[in-house]
């Protein structure tokens, strides 16, 4: 078992975007097709793909797919720009507080405009080629910042780590998860204790699977369990992802991500976040500039599943196929609660979400929250390790530096 034993999680073949579907990992492991901008934007918003890298190149192929796919017919470079305007529109309102998705449809739409006079069909392929650069750019950021990290990483060390900033919250290898693969390489990891990251688990399905697929010891607990678990000395360091920085550092990053930094300030641990420079943004001062993204009830009202199995019994065979023979069967069920049964291969797919909560309680659900500078001990980043005060090292970074000042690396 490694790391490269996990698969890509976003790629270009045969003209179609193509992805995991992770809102059904680790159960299901689909492969979705896009060949168009709708069907990539539509796998955003259902969270198919998700993670800040991830995003930003998911952005570019979106548009790529349009450019490439949609405005074939279109012979007019008025007509094209303008509509290219809507697409990037489009894409950058999927899901607002991830600022990497924002940046990888402004680094595409600046690139048309840098070359407006190019002939079309030339301009529809620097497009796609652009978005298939940025996959490669991005593994090979996310490399040297895992090593940036991992210079931070003491031996025997035990890490806590929250949602999914792993290979698959990137087009390859990871943020958060590539400083603890790297120093899982360097012999450096005890453990890591993952948490579950209600309400939409993605530590318990995406995280977990992931170090236990690259062989790195883990365990996982529910989010509340993480205050016990520093106080009984587990935990040397804990290591997060991100999806906004704003200027001084506040971080804006999944839901319960704060409280965890409050609580290793409480206990005298290290809090790291782990990024590429893209996700810092110079143009806000501080995290109250943030716009947090509320999601839907049933994330918090209910719980989702899917899973494909098999049977052998011959009645429930001739049942499920009975249901199945003209297509996915959906169930008329009461309270709300979903199912539905589909025929995969030879064997059947279930999807379901069942009810938890009270009928019409009312439900507060944002996705993320931001995370106050004070409590971050550094922010690695493929530039380097920023430390306090941030809103000189960040932006030394965003200024394109190629290294900081050395007082300011670790």
């Amino acid at each position: 078992m490694a790391i490269e034993d996990i698969p890509r999680t976003i790629w270009w073949e045969d003209g179609k975007v193509r992805l995991i579907d992770q809102s059904r990992l680790p159960l299901v492991g689909d492969i979705l097709e896009c060949d168009n901008h709708g069907g990539v934007c539509w796998a955003i918003k259902g969270m198919a793909v998700r993670g800040a890298p991830a995003l930003g190149v998911a952005a570019a192929l979106a548009i790529a797919a349009w450019a490439v796919n949609e405005s074939i017919d279109i012979d007019d470079h008025g007509a094209f720009f303008a509509g290219l305007e809507e697409v990037v529109e489009t894409v950058i309102s999927t899901r607002p507080t991830a600022v990497n998705l924002a940046w990888g449809a402004q680094r595409m739409r600046r690139l048309a405009y840098d070359q407006s006079d190019m002939p079309l069909p030339e301009l529809r392929e620097l497009l796609l080629q652009e978005a298939l650069a940025m996959i490669s750019q991005d593994e090979e950021i996310n490399r040297v910042l895992g090593e940036n990290g991992a210079e931070l990483i003491n031996p025997e060390s035990r890490i806590l780590t929250h949602c999914n900033a792993g290979s698959l919250a990137t087009a390859f290898f990871g943020t958060a998860l590539g400083v603890i693969f790297t120093a899982h390489e360097q012999g450096k990891i005890e453990h890591v204790w993952v948490d579950e990251t209600r309400p939409v688990m993605q530590g318990a399905r995406l995280t977990s699977w992931e170090l236990m697929m690259a062989g790195i010891p883990c365990a996982l607990i529910t989010d509340n369990m993480a205050a016990w678990v520093m106080q009984q000395g587990g935990v040397d360091a804990v290591i997060v992802g991100a999806d906004h920085i704003a200027a001084n550092g506040d971080t804006a990053n999944k839901i319960g991500t704060y409280g965890l930094a409050v609580l290793a300030h409480e206990h005298g641990i290290p809090f790291y976040v782990a990024a590429p420079s893209s996700t810092v943004n110079l143009t806000i001062s501080t995290g109250a500039e943030m716009v947090i993204e509320q999601r839907s009830e049933e994330e918090v009202t209910g719980v989702s599943w899917a899973a494909v199995f098999e049977t052998t019994d011959p009645a429930e065979i001739r049942a499920f196929e009975a249901l199945t023979s003209k297509g996915p069967h959906e169930f008329s069920l009461t309270r709300g609660h979903k199912l539905m049964v589909a025929r995969k291969g030879g064997a059947f797919q279930l999807d379901g979400w069942a009810r938890i909560a009270p009928l019409n309680v009312p439900v507060y659900n944002p996705a993320f929250d931001i995370t106050p500078s004070k409590y971050i001990t550094a922010i690695i980043t493929e530039r380097g390790v920023a430390r306090p005060d941030y809103e000189t090292s960040l932006g030394l970074m965003g200024m394109g530096s190629g290294a900081l000042h050395e007082v300011l690396i670790d």
